[in-house]
């Protein structure tokens, strides 16, 4: 299960940077910004993506213990999205040490 877990999260890793990489170098994001903010669909679809980046983050402050590695995870998540996301759950698999993936995923960081 971890192995599958890290090669789900790398597969999305490199996915989203290639794509936003591609989408970049067709039109940079703050040039194309002012026009997609025009599309209700675009604004929809770009606060449902900030709501799952709260709700990812609530899990990751849950799990961290220090103030500095909330507020760094915060403000990755938040300026990444799911490049962060990806990342931050490929560093968790890497620490893990058990086959007990689902108590490990859930359970806070100390526990």
């Amino acid at each position: 299960m971890r192995a599958f877990l890290i090669v789900l999260f790398l597969g999305i890793l490199v996915a989203m940077l290639g794509i936003t990489t591609w989408a970049e170098l067709d039109r940079p994001i703050f040039e194309a910004g002012g026009e997609l903010m025009t599309y209700p669909w675009f604004i929809a679809t770009l606060v449902d993506a900030y709501f799952g980046f709260v709700t990812f983050y609530v899990w990751v402050a849950y799990r961290e213990t220090g103030w500095g590695k909330r507020i760094l995870w915060f403000i990755l998540v938040m300026l990444l999205g799911n490049i962060a996301m990806a990342i931050y759950m490929v560093l968790r698999l890497a620490t893990w040490r058990s086959r007990k993936a689902a108590d490990l995923l859930l359970r806070p960081a100390t526990a």
